[in-house]
């Protein structure tokens, strides 16, 4: 087995248009946060889930969040959960699996701490790994950028992968 590390990043802004604000729910790795407005996106927009697909694709070399996510979108899936399985199916077509993922998100909101636990949670299970192989952090940067002054969500992801030796990734 040989060992791969890939960065995802991902961001989106708040909808900002009264008629849409809540147009969708506001969900950040699988969990619903009540009484946020939505990001915009052609998807339900979890930019937890987009960050950590890219990162997949970073090691799988196809870019899952580009034709094949807008291909999706147009027939209908928008559940970012399904983008996620293309990536993970790329990964294990490699002969590999994810060992570890961290997360680090910029945003000055919504508060993640009541959810890290859930969020961990849902995504071990989406990956098949177990919770204390999924790390959360979350800052405001101090209010320097968009994400911290509340317009949106910026996520970076981290991934640790084994694949086969000798296969190629796409």
């Amino acid at each position: 087995m040989a060992t791969r590390f890939a960065i995802g990043q991902d961001s989106h802004a708040f909808e900002t248009l009264p008629e849409k604000l809540f147009e969708k729910p506001l969900i950040l790795g699988g969990a619903v946060f009540e009484g946020c407005p939505c990001l915009v996106a052609n998807s339900d927009g979890d930019v937890l889930l987009h960050a950590l697909t890219n990162a997949i694709s970073g090691i799988t070399c196809r870019n899952v969040l580009g034709s094949v996510a807008d291909e999706m979108c147009k027939s209908g899936i928008t559940d970012s959960r399904e983008y996620l399985k293309v990536a993970l199916s790329d990964l294990a077509s490699m002969g590999g699996r994810l060992v570890n993922i961290s997360f680090s998100v910029e945003a000055l909101r919504p508060r993640f701490s009541s959810k890290i636990s859930e969020i961990r949670s849902t995504v071990a299970e989406l990956c098949g790994i177990a919770p204390d192989r999924v790390g959360i952090t979350a800052t405001t940067g101090e209010g320097l950028s968009d994400f911290g002054k509340g317009l949106g969500i910026m996520v970076f992801c981290s991934v640790t992968a084994e694949v086969q030796d000798g296969i190629a990734a796409q």
